[in-house]
């Protein structure tokens, strides 16, 4: 064969060789990214089951939760303290530690779940929804009493006290466009209704339509016309900074309705604002010596008051109490890599003390 055309042969030879390592170079590059697309898919579905299954073992929880709770009040009605077993927090633990039997590691995906939660009182706050009442059907009124304790609480945590003004304004704008605008307690079961009524009837200056500000166009501002259902909302009435929300969070809440402070677990500086004369020291020593002995009914609450140096102070039923209906339960549920942590409201019939979710929040 002449030398042309072996050299020839050996280019075409060439030529091949390169195109086949081209093809299986372009077919690992493709089936490469196909395996990675599964793997990707494969991996979301295991984190969405991961994600559903500690759901379920949350809702376990809480429905645990609820019936500690019921069964608490079974035993003591009348009175909700910090001593109860409802108070007592649940640190990380294994959930196939509540399962007998199961508490060895190669007890599956049971013993790579982990529990932690705890309840606290919703009533212990100062209830944002109490700054307006319903004096009478189909009126929704600034109550000037509750106004006035908000306002301390301000001046407490060294916050503007006009914002108590803009607050007030807001929740009723709020609560005009809102179909439960006139529920109180008596609608959820509670005993705040009746002494509410008769601070009515007996006082006419309990309420008010201007709490110190103009107001003539609150019910057509675009922000306060949204019905407030969390803290986070006061962000929407100018003059309420990150930080002011900040301080305020661990003292104030918005429940579904007006509600007492319960005294047995109230902070101190709660205390301090909803009881007119009293200062932050004298809440100090209220709260320290409630915690030898919880207050079972409102006589016990009043000889407190006189033992820390509060004499003459008139109790309203409608501002204060001994007990409990509405609860926060925080429970936070870890499945490997899947992480739910959720806040519950709990309201709790005080006749039956049976529970009801009033509203489910899971933390971004």
């Amino acid at each position: 064969m002449p030398l042309k055309q072996r050299l020839k042969k050996r280019r075409e030879r060439g030529a091949a060789i390169i195109t086949a390592l081209l093809v299986m170079a372009l077919s690992a590059v493709m089936v490469s990214g196909i395996v990675w697309r599964e793997q990707v898919q494969v991996r979301r579905i295991e984190d969405q089951r991961l994600i559903v299954q500690a759901q379920w073992v949350a809702r376990g929880a809480l429905d645990w939760t609820r019936l500690i709770l019921h069964t608490e009040a079974d035993t003591m009605p009348t009175a909700t303290y910090l001593g109860g077993l409802w108070s007592t927090p649940v640190a990380r633990t294994r959930l196939s530690h509540f399962l007998g039997g199961m508490e060895n590691e190669g007890s599956g995906q049971v013993g790579s779940t982990w529990l932690s939660g705890s309840v606290e009182d919703a009533q212990s706050r100062f209830n944002l929804r109490s700054l307006v009442s319903n004096p009478s059907p189909g009126v929704l009124q600034v109550n000037v009493t509750q106004l006035e304790a908000f306002q301390r609480l301000l001046q407490l945590l060294g916050i503007n006290q006009q914002l108590a003004n803009k607050t007030a304004l807001a929740v009723r704008s709020g609560l005009s466009h809102s179909a439960t605008r006139f529920e109180n307690a008596s609608t959820s079961g509670g005993s705040a209704s009746t002494a509410q009524s008769s601070q009515t009837q007996g006082d006419g200056d309990s309420f008010t339509d201007q709490p110190g500000i103009d107001d003539d166009n609150d019910e057509h501002s675009a922000t306060a016309s949204l019905l407030m259902t969390d803290v986070n909302a006061l962000l929407d009435i100018p003059g309420f900074t990150p930080g002011a929300v900040a301080r305020l969070r661990p003292f104030i809440t918005v429940l579904p309705n007006a509600t007492p402070v319960n005294m047995n677990t109230a902070s101190a500086e709660v205390l301090a604002a909803i009881v007119p004369g009293m200062t932050l020291a004298k809440a100090q020593t209220f709260v320290a010596a409630r915690q030898t002995v919880f207050f079972r009914n409102m006589s016990d609450v009043t000889l407190a008051l006189e033992a820390a140096g509060m004499d003459g102070v008139s109790l309203d039923s409608s501002l204060y109490d001994v007990t409990t209906s509405y609860f926060f339960i925080h429970g936070s549920v870890q499945q490997e890599r899947a992480e739910v942590d959720r806040t519950t409201l709990v309201w709790r019939d005080p006749q039956t003390h049976k529970t009801r979710i009033v509203r489910v929040q899971d933390a971004p």
